[in-house]
This record gives structure tokens, sequence and C-alpha cells, in this order.
């Protein structure tokens, strides 16, 4: 067989048996993150064994023996076990425990709940689904190095939090299949409507999704919600090929060709539907959601849809899961059952909802129900603010479609966004306060809409957008906003729409500092990336600011006497920063010391300053540093919020 033909059967053969390899070696080691290396060692051995050798008749087979004994080989070098852990071990590897249960077990670690959500999703989709960290990466729209950060991280939780491999039961084995039910649940929803990029669906993660589901189906036959879970992807998987026009576009459920739905994704679903009654028990959430695209699935003509009893299940479905989204959704259902005034009224209650802030499909529900009853100027904005909202290309182009079909009169006088974009426009402001008044401004616009006409701005909606966006904030981060309100209103000759919002007293208190402690612990980490490192030890070294030290080019730097030139001022350094820093610049002799990890657009070239002529990229952001900082030092800071880099160069 040729190699590249070789290569292909062990990448497909990789994808069907990683999950129940790596449960195996879990079960051995007890170490999610070895367990991964040792089917990875499996994986290379074939690449280097089966081209020349052949592919063996039972490739699964040879891939979970040669992990085991890789894992046994492990054990056996460790110095720090006792001969009794020795035998133990050879006696794991004669134990022929139930494979279901092997894969169970890693099913719940991937999606053990003190794991963030993102970081669940990678690790399922990485051990379960067999997909590398750049095929994750394409399917969420982030760089490689963001899903091996996040598995990296997700595994040091485990170890840290000393999960059990072991199977719960009762209540906790209830809690945690929970847990693994949402994140099939987050994967099949991001395939099915893809919050971003050109395309509306990534079909790939939907086929992933559903295979995880029929997996976790198999694996816990009793569990009524696993089937139920199934049961309502394969029925929404089922309109795929319907829900997108011949431009890409969207489709909406009651215009779709239901000539064009799966009809064996259907039957499926029914006899999953079936199954998860069978199982018996009050009715779940994912029950209530299947019987709800059964409803759907039965019938026949848009028309034939019995949205009084979608009305129903969606009542029931809010007691167990009173979120604004299923609020949101069942205020769909009661537009549709009991007309658009009963919709509207119910959406209306959820658009000071902060969870729904930067929702689209809130104001484009709203929208459908204005203009359903015809009120075609405010469902024209909506829909404009609604598709200011999405991050999809092929959404944002609908909205913005169903927005233009209406035909209302133009406004007389500028609109929100117009003057919004004068103001900031102005030659008489600097470029930190042009950022300040942006950031309220942009808010406001995106809350209210750019073609909301500036004469019909009221006090009561800027009070609403306050509420809603700054409510919680600190009273210092509210009266600079409240400002910014009160000098575009003077710019603009409106009365001034601020008068309601209180200015609200300051005090200041100083920022935390990271311990030594706990800087140590940072230091020692292994997949602390080799730039962030680097800048951290840079400011911990030195006394300069963050910004000055963001601002070093390569041509700066004097390695050999521990310092660079910055403006009129010397930035110097001690051992740890020599050390990593001629790591970091790896050969580049030009341009800035710390640059982005992606090469910038088109439509943001920066300037020649801040590009690296070598690789491309643009010079690391204050914004992106000091959220980088923030988020990994989370887990250190006792109130979870992170530290800021300028702490690093109060300590000594």
């Amino acid at each position: 067989m040729p190699v590249l033909d070789t290569h292909r059967t062990v990448t497909a053969v990789w994808k069907l048996e990683s999950a129940k390899i790596i449960a195996a070696l879990m079960r051995m080691v007890h170490d999610v993150g070895l367990a991964e290396e040792l089917a990875q060692d499996a994986l290379v051995a074939a690449l280097e064994q089966w081209p020349s050798t052949g592919v063996p008749d039972n490739p699964g087979a040879w891939l979970t023996t040669t992990a085991k004994r890789r894992a046994v080989d492990h054990i056996r070098r460790s110095q720090r076990l006792t001969h009794k852990q020795e035998q133990l071990a050879h006696g794991l590897e004669q134990q022929q425990a139930p494979e279901n249960d092997d894969v169970l077990r890693l099913m719940l670690i991937s999606c053990h709940p003190v794991l963030a959500t993102e970081a669940r999703t990678a690790m399922t989709l990485r051990l379960l689904g067999g997909l590398t960290a750049e095929e994750i990466a394409r399917a969420f729209l982030v760089t490689a190095t963001v899903i091996t950060q996040r598995i990296a991280e997700a595994k040091r939780t485990l170890a840290e939090e000393g999960v059990p491999f072991d199977l719960p039961d009762g209540t906790e084995l209830a809690e945690r299949l929970s847990s693994v039910l949402e994140v099939i649940y987050l994967i099949f929803n991001e395939g099915y409507s893809a919050t971003s990029g050109d395309d509306l669906m990534r079909p790939g993660l939907c086929l992933e999704a559903l295979r995880l589901g029929r997996l976790l189906a198999e694996l816990a036959p009793q569990e009524a919600e696993a089937h139920a879970l199934v049961a309502l992807m394969e029925i929404q998987a089922s309109r795929s090929a319907a829900r997108i026009g011949p431009s890409g576009e969207p489709v909406q459920l009651h215009e779709q060709n239901r000539g064009r739905w799966d009809q064996l994704l259907i039957r499926r679903g029914f006899a999953a539907m079936l199954r998860a009654r069978e199982a018996g028990g009050p009715p779940g959430p994912y029950l209530l959601q299947a019987a709800i695209a059964v409803c759907h699935a039965q019938a026949p003509t848009a028309e034939d849809t019995d949205w009084a009893q979608i009305a129903a299940l969606y009542g029931a479905l809010v007691q167990l899961v009173p979120t604004p989204i299923v609020r949101l959704n069942r205020a769909v259902a009661h537009g549709m059952a009991y007309g658009p005034q009963d919709g509207l009224e119910l959406v209306d209650s959820l658009t000071t909802d902060p969870t729904l802030r930067d929702y689209h499909l809130l104001p484009s529900v709203r929208g459908d129900l204005l203009a359903r009853l015809g009120r075609h100027q405010e469902a024209r904005l909506e829909f404009h603010r609604a598709a200011s909202l999405t991050r999809n290309a092929a959404e944002r182009a609908f909205l913005h479609r169903r927005a233009d079909e209406i035909e209302v009169t133009s406004p007389s006088g500028p609109t929100l966004g117009r003057a919004a974009r004068d103001f900031l426009n102005r030659d008489d402001l600097e470029a930190a306060t042009i950022h300040s008044y942006g950031q309220t401004l942009r808010r406001l616009c995106l809350a209210l809409g750019d073609e909301l006409p500036l004469a019909s701005l009221t006090a009561d909606q800027v009070e609403r957008v306050f509420a809603t966006t700054w409510g919680e904030t600190a009273a210092r981060t509210w009266n600079r906003h409240r400002s910014t309100v009160r000098s575009f209103c003077a710019w603009a000759s409106l009365s001034d729409l601020a008068d309601g919002l209180d200015r609200r007293a300051e005090t200041r208190t100083r920022a935390p500092v990271p311990a030594p402690a706990q800087l140590d612990a940072l230091w020692s980490r292994p997949d602390l990336p080799l730039r962030e490192r680097t800048l951290w030890r840079l400011l911990h070294e030195s006394t300069a600011g963050v910004k000055a030290v963001l601002s070093l080019n390569i041509e700066d730097l004097d390695l050999d006497e521990r310092r660079a030139r910055t403006g009129r001022t010397w930035v110097t350094w001690r051992s740890e920063t020599a050390r990593l820093l001629p790591q970091l610049l790896a050969g580049r002799t030009r341009g800035p010391v710390f640059v982005s990890d992606r090469r910038p657009g088109p439509a943001r070239t920066p300037a020649p300053a801040d590009l690296c002529p070598d690789t491309g990229r643009r010079r690391l952001s204050y914004e992106r540093a000091e959220y980088l900082f923030k988020e990994t030092t989370k887990l250190l800071d006792p109130a979870a919020n992170g530290y800021t880099l300028s702490r690093l160069k109060s300590l000594p």
C-alpha cells in the first residue's frame, strides 16, 4: 500500500479508535494528559511501521496493545513506584474492564464541570473525536495555539483538582451526564448555526456531535435525556439542506421546502424519542426540546404546525430551564400561536436582561413581530440592529436584506450612528479621548441601532442602556460613560439625556498584587507561551511601564548589556529575561520585539513601524497583552479577576 494511503488509513483508524484507547490508558495511569501522550506514541509507531509492515488485520487492537505496553513501560520506569505498584501495573494490563465503561468515564472527565465551557468542548473533540488542534481551531475560527492552550489548561485543572476516574453514581452521575449533554449540544449548535465566519453552517461539527450523542446513548441506555438529545439533533439535522438558500443565505423554518428534509434522519429522531420515553422518568429539558422538534417534523406544511402545543411545551421548558434564550423562544412560539402582540410583550420583558445584550436574535425576533404588527419603521431599525450584532456574514447579509425590503419614509435629520461618527471625527479631540468616547457611543449604537433618528433618542432609552450595560460597573466607569453622553448631547444640541443618571461617588482602591509564591507558580508552568513568559519576566525584572516595553524594537536592544533604549530612558533586565530574549527573537533582526499571533487582515494593516518585516505580524497590542495576563492569573487571584500587567513592576 502506498505511504499516502497508509497514512490516510492510520488517520481514519485513529478517529474511530482514539477515544477507546485513551479511555483504556486512563484506567491504567489515571492521568488524562499522560494517557493522551501514550496514545499519541502508539499513533506515531503506526505511522512509522505500517507503511513497511502493512496495516494489521485489527488496527484498533494493534494501537491499543502498543499503547498499553508503553503505559506499563512508563510505570516500570518510574522511580517512585514500589514493587506492589509494579504488580498492580501488570494486573491492570491483564484486566478487561468493560470498554464502554472506560469510554463513558473519559466522556465524564472531558466534560467535567470544573472545566470552562471552551475547555470542555476542546477536550471532548480532541479526546473523543480524535480531532487535531488544527481541526478544532478551524471549526471554531481560532488559532491552533489557542486550542492547544485550552487543552493544556484543562489537563492541568483536572490534575490539580484530583478528578477521579471512577464512575460516579446517583445524583452525581446525573449532574455529570448533564454536563456531557450540554457540551455535545454546544458542538452541534455551533455547527448548525455558526456564530461567526462566512458560512451559516459547519456540517463537520454537526456530524461529530451526532456521533458523540449516539455514542453516549449507547453507553448510557437507561438515560432518557441522552436519547432525547439524539432525537433533537437528528430532527434538527434533517433540515440542513433546506435551511440554506442558493447563495448561502438562511431560509427561515416557515419558508423551507419540507420536501428537502431528510426523512431518514427524521425517522431516526422519532426512534430515539421513543427510546427516551421508554426510559421513563419526568421529562427533562432535552426531551421537551425534542418534543418541540417532533411537532415541527410532523407538520406537512408550515401552516399545519401546532403552535399552541409548541407554546405549551416551551412553557414547561421555562419551568425547568428559565434562561433568557428559552424565554425568547417561548415568546416566538406565543407570537405564532396567539398573535404578534402577545409575543412582543414577552420579548419586551427581556430587553433589559444583560445576558441578551449582544444577542442578535433578540432584535431579530422583535423586528419580525413588529413587522407583523405593521410597525415597519421600528421593525427596520431592529433588523439593522440585529445585523450589527451578529458575527456571521451570511446571517448579517440576510438581516440587512430583510431591513431593506421594508419600505419606509426615510427620517429627516441625522441618525444616531452618523451623529456618533461625526462627533468622534472632530479635530479637537485627542486619541485617548476619542477612544474613551467611542466606547460609550458604540455601545449606544449597538443597543439602540445606528439607524435610529437622532431626534427620537430619549432619556428613557439611554437609562435602559446604562442599566443593562454598566449597572454593575465601578463608579468611575459609570461616571465616565455618563460624562460622554453629556458631552455628546451638548455637541448635538440635544437636551441632556443623562439628567436621569445620577453621578456615583468614587472610591479609590489599590489594585491587587500577585504574591511572590504565586509568581513562582506562574513561572514554573510548562505550557506558558514563550512570548508571554518573556514579556512578563521583563516587566517583573524592570521598572518600565507596559506600553514602553511593548513599544520596544529589536534594533533598540543591547543584549550583551541587558538593556534597551525607549525614548530618553533605558529599560534594563536581569538573567532570566536575558536567557529568554534570544529564544523569542529566533534570528529576527528588525521590527517589534513582541508581535501578535497572526498576521493582520487586509483591512487592518498597521503602520510600518508596528509591522515585523520578517514575519508579517503586527506589534502586540496593550489590550491583548493585558487580556492574556488577566486570563492566565485568574486562578492565582483569590477574587478570580486576574491581575493587571502594571502590578508586575510594583514587585521587588
